[in-house]
């Protein structure tokens, strides 16, 4: 009986360890843990020897119990020691079958450090585990939360191999490049740019290959339709842990609205700063024309009679001919200088534009020379527009002789004047124009012609294609500045070799008021013992005023400032007050209102090289106001004196009857020399 105990309990030790053996080695293989996990193998070990030893005892006691009788007889010494064994044994297969009912409420640890677990501790794991769970469920919803922002962003982000084909692609990049992401994914980035692009881009994606690091800047990339975008870019590159770059990060942004701003922030600073220049430059001019036409009127007026007194001595008349034609340069210089500063006193009015070119035509007819044909087309009817007859004579001049130079082998110069109707979307108009009917007037030549960017830059001021001392890169600028101040607009066409026609348009005026037909080249009436009260204070342009009126049938009272002229004025009275606008202690206005204080009707004409806005609110003088631009020859002083007697009323009779008369500020009376 106690052989078939030891054997039976020495099977269940046998099963018993052998299943815990079993029960430790195959999850830890399972877990790749054969070879870290040495507590765990070495428990499984012993357990197996065991295992074997028990197997072995069980071999014995089955072979002792088939021998029989014999056996246990010569087993008799030892069978106190086999009870023995025998109830060990039978102790230990108990422990052995407590331990494995045990094991399946544990749980097997298969981590370092251990292999079971006590309830405590696996609650303690539990909560690890929850823990951890919690933080792998945030990480991921952080990670969900990010990719829907990096998808739903507007800016395009994109994720790039290290040679630059395109791995992510977001609903911003959709937007900006207009490719959908199956498009571009697998794709080289290089697409989205021209070749020059295209070659920075490898550059960029080199130097962060080499650990460079990330970088931004700006550039320009296309659209799927090939329309050009400015972006922002910033690269950054994505490393391992081993810090290998396994990939690029690109984020664009659309800056072309921004650039769009930038270039519009900076132009309008450009023209402001444009603008305080022209300001200074006005100022400046305005400054000197003031002095410079007075000393040109006296050079001028002075010639004319040095011309008129050597009739007999042809060889001086031609060089003081020579000398008058440079008075009139220096004085057109002058104009056009404040022309184009707007520092000049302009008087509108209706004029017929076909006037003006018969005008101009008689007067390029004697000087722009043999090898030009000038013609002269006039509209078949009267194209009235409302603006300054010296400018628009002026806008003819500057035109038309700008084509001569153009043409050193002679050509042909056309000035034309007819009606065009406007739709409003005509290219290439500065400034552009509402749809509508305008007067035209046409410059064409038969020149060289300009280039397209010769074209572009001739309004710009002091830009011009002659030598150095040919030009002063004021005319067409001037040209410019008269057109736009008369709402009006220019257009130029140009070919090389072929020609160059410039075409400006202006308002038309539909009810014109009378126009007045009195050229300055008619005789001015005389000045019938009227008496002229000159205020200037240039002495030499004093003179001059004076002997050129005097010598007309004018009395004549002179005096340097307006306290002298109120002194005269209290003394003799005058018909007419002819008063320079700039003067020292009082100037012209102010004469002329503290003169209608006394005498509501007196006409007064005003003369200067630069009134200062002093004679309205802005340059374009008011309506009832008579003005005489420095220098002035004397037809123009006369014909303005003259008008002026009309526009007050030719009745009555003079203060004086001696026409030769001179009265200065101090009293005295002299003939003009």
């Amino acid at each position: 009986m106690p052989d078939q105990m030891f054997l039976l309990a020495n099977l269940v030790i046998t099963v018993a360890y052998a299943s815990i053996t079993r029960a430790i080695l195959v999850p830890v293989y399972l877990a790749g843990q054969l070879r870290t996990n040495k507590l765990a193998v070495a428990t499984s070990m012993i357990f197996f020897s065991c295992a074997v030893g028990h197997a072995l005892h069980a071999i014995m006691a089955y072979q002792t119990i088939i021998r029989g009788p014999s056996a246990h007889h010569m087993a008799g010494e030892a069978a106190g020691w086999s009870w023995t064994s025998a109830l060990w044994d039978a102790g230990t297969a108990a422990i052995g079958i407590y331990y494995w009912t045990l094991r399946r409420g544990y749980g097997v640890l298969l981590g370092p450090g251990g292999i079971y677990i006590d309830p405590w501790g696996q609650h303690r794991l539990d909560e690890a585990a929850t823990r951890e769970r919690a933080a792998r469920d945030l990480a991921e919803a952080q990670r969900a939360t990010l990719a829907t922002v990096v998808e739903h962003s507007d800016d395009a982000i994109v994720g790039l191999t290290p040679e630059g084909l395109v791995t992510a692609w977001n609903r911003g990049a959709e937007k900006l490049f207009g490719y959908t992401a199956e498009e571009m994914l697998g794709r080289p980035a290089s697409v989205l740019a021209d070749a020059d692009g295209a070659e920075h881009q490898r550059d960029v994606l080199a130097s962060i290959r080499d650990g460079a690091g990330g970088r931004s800047y700006e550039a320009r990339r296309l659209r799927k339709d090939g329309t050009p975008i400015d972006l922002a870019l910033t690269i950054t590159p994505i490393a391992d842990q081993t810090g290998a770059v396994i990939g690029i990060s690109a984020i664009a942004r659309d800056i072309t609205a921004a650039k769009e701003a930038a270039e519009h922030q900076r132009a309008v600073e450009q023209r402001s700063n444009q603008a305080q220049r022209m300001e200074s430059l006005g100022k400046l001019a305005g400054g000197v024309a003031h002095d410079f036409n007075n000393i040109l009127a006296i050079i001028g007026n002075y010639t004319d009679f040095a011309i008129e007194e050597t009739g007999d001595r042809p060889q001086v008349q031609a060089d003081l001919k020579q000398a008058r034609t440079a008075v009139e340069r220096a004085s057109n210089l002058t104009r056009q200088l404040l022309t184009f500063t707007r520092g000049d006193a302009i008087q509108p009015q209706d004029i017929d534009l076909n006037a003006s070119i018969a005008e101009v035509h008689a007067m390029l007819q004697r000087t722009i020379g043999e090898h030009i044909t000038l013609m002269a087309m006039p509209a078949k009817q009267p194209l009235v527009v409302h603006a300054d007859p010296g400018q628009i004579q002026q806008i003819l001049l500057n035109l038309a002789i700008n084509a001569r130079d153009a043409m050193p082998e002679g050509g042909t110069i056309v000035l034309e004047a007819n009606v065009a109707a406007l739709d409003g979307d005509e290219l290439n108009m500065q400034p552009p124009l509402p749809a509508g009917t305008y007067a035209r007037l046409l410059v064409s030549d038969t020149g060289h012609g300009m280039s397209p960017d010769t074209a572009a830059r001739i309004f710009e001021p002091f830009y011009t294609t002659k030598p150095q001392g040919k030009g002063t890169g004021l005319g067409l600028a001037t040209v410019y500045g008269i057109v736009t101040e008369a709402d009006g607009s220019i257009n130029v066409y140009s070919e090389l070799d072929i020609g160059t026609t410039f075409r400006i348009y202006l308002p038309l005026v539909t009810a014109p008021t009378t126009i007045d037909t009195v050229t300055s080249r008619q005789a001015p009436p005389p000045g019938d013992g009227r008496t002229v009260l000159v205020v200037e204070d240039e002495p030499a342009l004093a003179r001059v005023v004076a002997r050129i009126v005097g010598n007309s049938g004018y009395h004549v009272l002179v005096a340097g400032n307006g306290p002298e002229a109120l002194k005269l004025y209290d003394q003799h009275r005058c018909d007419i007050l002819l008063t320079d606008v700039i003067m020292p202690e009082m100037s012209g206005p102010r004469l002329a209102d503290a003169l209608h204080e006394l005498d509501p009707d007196l006409p007064v004409v005003y003369m200067s090289g630069y009134s200062n806005g002093l004679l309205g609110k802005t340059h374009v003088l008011d309506e009832d106001i008579t003005f005489l631009e420095k220098p002035f020859t004397a037809c123009d002083l006369l014909h303005k004196l003259a008008s002026t007697k009309r526009a007050s009323g030719a009745g009555g009779s003079p203060r004086h009857s001696q026409p030769a008369d001179i009265t200065t500020a101090s009293g005295s009376d002299r003939s003009p020399t």
